[in-house]
């Protein structure tokens, strides 16, 4: 049972954003620091991958640990279910179509996880896939 109205659950989930999320905000920061220069969804591409960098061929997808269900990290909801398992299940099918859409392109992807962007570890990583 849903411990809010209808219309307080819809008002919540009216605020969550599908880009300029906080943790995509950190990344291009971070990338931005790093001395890359980047677009931002590139509609052209499949999937509209968060960050482009063209000149270098890659691209870099943040992912919202429980919109994606990141193992061992996402928790399913406990209500609705009917409703909740087949829409993350489409969500992860659908990464794992763009994924290998964009590879089939030529591309060189990176998914960072909503967990993994507080880590002090982040730019290291950032920086070796941007370098190679």
């Amino acid at each position: 049972m849903d411990t809010l109205s209808k219309q307080q659950r819809s008002a919540l989930m009216a605020k969550i954003r599908g880009r300029n999320t906080q943790p995509e905000l950190i990344v291009r920061s971070l990338v931005h620091r790093l001395g890359y220069r980047f677009r931002l969804h590139d509609r052209k591409l499949p999937g509209q991958p968060d960050i482009v960098l063209p000149r270098h061929g890659k691209i870099i997808l943040v992912h919202g640990c429980f919109w994606h269900q990141h193992t061992g990290c996402a928790r399913l909801p406990k209500s609705r279910q009917e409703y909740w398992l087949p829409k993350l299940e489409q969500n992860r099918a659908r990464d794992t179509k763009n994924l290998r859409a964009l590879r089939r392109l030529g591309w060189q992807v990176l998914v960072l996880w909503e967990c993994e962007i507080s880590r002090p570890s982040i730019e290291t990583k950032l920086r070796r896939f941007l370098e190679t």
